[in-house]
């Protein structure tokens, strides 16, 4: 069974970036998309990004286009988040997750579809 730990997040002014991390272990993911999510307090978790398991077809929320990059790399069997231009609604904890198997081409943006979660990583920026 694949257990995703995430790193990087912390504390970060307006405008700001971040590379958020995430590392498997206990399996490869070279076949699995990987997904990036978020849970705000209060709020229910939403999808960020995500990424097919050949690293050519990705998906973004449309608040994060232009500002967020997600890549892999197979042969570490990671996955990155790099965060640019953040702000204040950016803060959550983020969360890597891993999926098997999905219908078309394109990495799923449910979070329902995902089979493996981390155990999150809190991202704040400060106004």
């Amino acid at each position: 069974q694949v257990q995703l730990e995430e790193s990087g997040g912390g504390l970060v002014q307006t405008g700001g970036s971040l590379r958020l991390s995430c590392v498997a272990s206990g399996g490869s993911i070279n076949t699995y998309a990987m997904g990036w999510f978020r849970q705000a307090p209060g709020k229910e978790r939403e999808f960020v990004a995500a990424v097919n398991w050949g690293r050519k077809l990705t998906a973004y929320q449309d608040s994060v286009k232009g500002r967020f990059t997600v890549s892999r790399d197979n042969a570490k069997n990671m996955v990155y988040l790099q965060m640019n231009a953040l702000k204040p609604e950016d803060t959550a904890v983020y969360y890597c997750a891993a999926v098997t198997y999905y219908s078309g081409s394109y990495p799923p943006i449910s979070g329902y579809a995902y089979d493996y979660w981390g155990q999150g990583t809190q991202v704040t920026v400060s106004s």
